[in-house]
């Protein structure tokens, strides 16, 4: 199968270099400036599931350089998904191309189906902690390497299928699911709370769990979440949020969001495709989520600053 790549960060490096460990032809779309850098670097996984090195990296700065693709990871940040970003997408899937996007939220998918045809946009959600070191490579620092993947479309059933083969071969859990919205809400409830508490509080896991009122925020935005869902007609229940919780639990002391790794780093943040999207679908519903406005009240200078 040929894979496209789009965004050759922490998480589609990652995904993309197991494909490409177990067979694949991978290509990575990228940026001039993430070129240049795999160019003169390389690029390799640091990983509790193996390390592994591209020997041969393909690399694309422009939709020239890709000739057929089957599917695309959409692995880049909610703030990169401009015109210019949309129209590479209509490019590939003219070229055959269903998208597979990896981004946290929600919003997003009815974007891209408005944008790219309800056929052309699965859905998809990941879990797993990475980041990029110094050089642009992959460190991996967690043991979930999860990839979920499912149809938004009935005639997406073939090429899911197909997909959990090459996921299955792969160095990695790829798991097809008969129902993918309920999990990319409940991920989207989960990544809320883990990465508003953590950017906002400036705090890890380990400090969250010292503090029973900073736990007991967590808890509330992921009822606050729940209650989003369930406006929009996905049944996420109390036990979803426990799972939730479960989830954050499990995590190691040192970990923490990829939105609060950004904030320490001096990059962009997406608060307000994560925070702020929450808030515009509560709009929507005449819904009010307080914990979440003053999140997204103490994070956004953040996101402002860093542009």
């Amino acid at each position: 199968m040929n894979i496209v790549v789009v965004g050759a960060g922490a998480i589609g490096a990652y995904f993309g270099g197991r494909c490409q460990e177990a067979g694949q032809s991978v290509q990575f779309l990228v940026r001039p400036k993430r070129a240049e850098q795999l160019r003169k670097n390389g690029l390799k996984l640091q990983s509790p599931h193996g390390d592994y090195e591209f020997v041969d990296l393909n690399i694309a700065e422009g939709l020239d350089d890709i000739h057929h693709v089957d599917v695309v990871l959409l692995a880049v940040k909610g703030y990169h998904l401009n015109d210019e970003l949309i129209a590479d997408l209509k490019g590939l899937v003219e070229k055959g191309a269903t998208v597979l996007p990896l981004l946290n939220g929600i919003e997003h998918i009815g974007q891209l189906q408005r944008e790219l045809g309800e056929e052309a946009v699965m859905g998809g959600l990941c879990f797993i902690i990475s980041t990029l070191d110094e050089n642009g490579h992959v460190m991996h620092t967690s043991t979930q390497h999860d990839l979920v993947f499912g149809s938004l479309h009935p005639s997406q059933e073939e090429l899911s299928h197909e997909l959990e083969k090459i996921f299955d071969n792969a160095n990695m859990a790829g798991v097809l699911s008969s129902n993918i919205l309920p999990g990319l809400w409940n991920k989207y409830m989960m990544i809320t709370a883990f990465s508003g508490v953590t950017t906002a509080g400036d705090l890890t896991l380990g400090a969250i769990r010292e503090s029973s009122r900073t736990v007991k925020l967590a808890e509330e935005v992921l009822h606050e979440m729940k209650l989003l869902a369930i406006s929009k007609g996905v049944d996420i229940t109390d036990d979803h949020v426990q799972k939730a919780l479960d989830q954050l639990n499990s995590f190691p002391s040192e970990a923490t969001s990829s939105m609060h790794q950004d904030r320490r780093k001096g990059l962009q943040i997406e608060a307000d495709h994560l925070l702020g999207g929450a808030l515009r679908l509560a709009e929507e519903e005449n819904l009010k989520l307080p914990h979440i406005e003053t999140l997204y009240a103490l994070v956004k200078p953040y996101e402002l600053k860093m542009r």
